[in-house]
C-alpha cells in the first residue's frame, strides 16, 4: 500500500512538471535561443536516466529523470512551436 502511495505522488509530480515547463517556457525567452541542442541533450539523458532507474528499480532516479526530460521537452516544445508561428 504504502509502494503505491510513492508512485501516485511521483506522477503527481510529473504531471506539475507539464505546467511547470510550460511555465518556464512562456517566461524564459532567450534561453533556447543559443542552447537548443544543450536542451535536447538534456531531454536525452533525462530519459535515458529515467529508463535506467525504471530497470534497476529506483524510483527516486526514475521520477528524477523522467521530470528533468519533461519541464526540458516542455519548453523546447514551447519555443519550436513559437519559431514557426512567427515565421
Amino acid at each position: 500500500m504504502l509502494e503505491i502511495f510513492k508512485l501516485l505522488i511521483g506522477i503527481g509530480v510529473l504531471v506539475l512538471g507539464v505546467f511547470i515547463g510550460k511555465l518556464l517556457a512562456k517566461y524564459t525567452q532567450e534561453e533556447l535561443t543559443g542552447g537548443q541542442i544543450w536542451f535536447k541533450l538534456l531531454a536525452i539523458i533525462g530519459l535515458i536516466g529515467g529508463i535506467i532507474g525504471l530497470i534497476i528499480g529506483n524510483d527516486p532516479l526514475l521520477f528524477t529523470m523522467f521530470f528533468i526530460a519533461l519541464v526540458t521537452s516542455q519548453s523546447i516544445k514551447k519555443k519550436i512551436g513559437k519559431k514557426s508561428k512567427k515565421k
